[in-house]
């Protein structure tokens, strides 16, 4: 198939492409920068522009038969900074994404949201995907709405589609120096033997999910045609900040320096995906065991990264 990958140079993306590349799909990338630790692939078509570029992605959607959605322009933890160009940016430039892919026959789109924050407190552990959705920040709100949009897309033009909500993403590629992550900052923390800043106790809980499993299961949406639309993308573990910490000083072998400081008010307590609809529908199930994914995370970052 011809695939676009939008946020393709990113760290999620840059993993997909592989996949999707030793699948034998054809692969063209729209991003608005270069891959961060990799020199350009020789066998991926890269065309470079904001998503709010609306020329330039119309050009990149010509002749593609499948959208992988990936690019968002917030963080959860900013996002209510400026909710207005958190809908602006993300739901708006995805609507015209909609309305190209319409117009120029695109099969599928498969879009990336967040169980991370669309839940928002949850009622049921682990959280299934019928659980209810009370986003407490506007990213969490944005993701909900992009997937209420495509279920009517699907419903007024038959626009096939399918939803990825992830629990926390890690792995190779993810950038320390990003305000994303805290397996990777932790983990460039213990190698410069500084201060490790934990919000709250350490007692916050987290589904945490490896780059390669998140990838994969990408890979399964492509090829799924089942009505099931929405399906929650983790390990299905759960692990708190402290208990992170510890499986960080085991693969390190050396003690960490931790800063406890007070807790953040959009972080819930806990939040932990049910991802046995996945396992059913999408024949998917992680492979990668979170004390795996830091070995394998931490052998990367020795190696210069």
């Amino acid at each position: 198939m011809n695939c676009l990958v939008l946020g393709g140079n990113g760290f999620i993306g840059s993993h997909l492409v592989d996949q999707l590349l030793a699948e034998g799909h054809k692969v063209r990338v729209f991003d608005k920068n270069e891959e961060y630790y990799r020199k350009p692939l020789a066998s991926v078509d890269y065309q470079y522009g904001d998503f709010g570029n609306r020329g330039l992605l119309m050009e990149a959607l010509a002749n593609i038969d499948v959208v992988f959605h990936l690019i968002s322009t917030t963080l959860p933890k900013t996002s209510n900074d400026d909710p207005a160009f958190d809908v602006q940016s993300n739901v708006i430039e995805t609507l015209f994404l909609l309305e190209q892919c319409i117009t120029q026959k695109v099969k599928k789109i498969i879009f990336i949201s967040s169980g991370g924050t669309v839940y928002g407190n949850p009622s049921v552990l682990p959280i299934p995907e019928n659980s209810p959705t009370e986003p407490e920040c506007s990213y969490g709100i944005t993701k909900l709405t992009i997937e209420k949009y495509l279920y009517l897309y699907r419903f007024l033009h038959g626009l096939d589609y399918c939803v990825l909500r992830l629990a926390n993403a890690y792995g190779e590629r993810q950038r320390p120096t990003a305000t994303q992550g805290v397996i990777p900052v932790f983990l460039e923390r213990a190698l410069r033997n500084d201060e490790i800043v934990v919000w709250g106790d350490g007692s916050v809980i987290r589904d945490y999910v490896y780059v390669t499993d998140i990838a994969s299961a990408l890979l399964k949406a492509l090829t799924y045609s089942g009505d099931t639309k929405v399906f929650n993308i983790g390990s299905g573990e759960q692990y708190s900040l402290n208990e992170v910490i510890q499986l960080i000083e085991h693969v390190t072998g050396q003690p960490l320096k931790v800063k406890y400081t007070e807790g953040r008010s959009f972080d819930v307590p806990i939040n932990v995906l049910d991802v046995s609809r996945a396992k059913s529908f999408l024949n998917w199930t992680p492979t990668v065991s979170l004390s795996e994914g830091i070995a394998r995370m931490y052998a990367w970052m020795l190696k210069g990264y």
